[in-house]
């Protein structure tokens, strides 16, 4: 627990020390191969100016993300099927199981995403645009997951280490100078960490995703040390 508020500590430290998430890009030059600067442009077309474009923008630069760490590595990143936005219970179903409102899902047998969309734009209004990129490079994560190891005995394994990199993919995109940080977004991001922690330390359950401090503390440690370590 000491250990997780730590890296909430220095999550919210290195946030702050870049002067304030998330908005778009600037026009945008990115980082060329070698490191340098580059003239080229954004990898994506939206602008994260409202919902919508955030939503898109944490979908796109995040796959540009882990296709570059997967090139890195000697591999290819397969980016996903469909990324679909739903109402409620009129969502894809994922290997026979229907959708649930009030959810956001990878689905590893039409490797695609899915988010209700009225609940994500609720939180986006209620907590601000941190919780996009929180919640889109988590399932995102899960991808990624099912492209390099899936053997997990319990749940929260999987679950904590989606959110390791998610951290892992803000931290990297806002190093590349695709993603800024504006005043407040530390606070966003932990606290839609904490809405989506678990009531109890239940691990063993089926379903369990982690404790607050527990998801705060995977989602910290991938930010500040990278891909790597989750």
């Amino acid at each position: 627990m000491l250990r997780g508020a730590l890296l909430a500590i220095a999550l919210i430290a290195t946030l702050t020390a870049s002067c304030g998430i998330i908005k778009s890009p600037r026009d945008l030059s990115g980082p060329a191969e070698d490191g340098g600067a580059s003239s080229a442009s954004s990898p994506c077309d939206q602008s994260g100016d409202d919902f919508a474009g955030d939503v898109g923008l944490a979908r796109c630069l995040t796959e540009w993300f882990w296709s570059r760490q997967f090139q890195q590595s000697g591999q290819t990143y397969r980016p996903i099927t469909r990324f679909v936005a739903y109402q409620g219970e009129n969502g894809p179903d994922c290997g026979g199981q229907p959708a649930v409102p009030n959810n956001a899902f990878y689905c590893p047998a039409g490797h695609f995403v899915a988010f209700d969309e009225t609940w994500l734009r609720a939180m986006y209004d209620q907590m601000g645009d941190g919780a996009v990129y929180v919640i889109i490079p988590h399932e995102l994560g899960h991808a990624v997951q099912d492209q390099l190891v899936n053997d997990f005995r319990f749940n929260i394994q999987r679950e904590l280490q989606a959110d390791c990199y998610a951290g892992a993919a803000l931290s990297g995109l806002v190093q590349a100078k695709y993603l800024r940080t504006e005043e407040g977004d530390s606070d966003e991001l932990l606290t839609s960490l904490a809405e989506a922690g678990d009531p109890t330390d239940a691990w063993f359950a089926p379903d369990a995703h982690g404790t607050p401090a527990q998801r705060q503390n995977f989602f910290a440690t991938g930010f500040d040390q990278g891909a790597a370590v989750c």
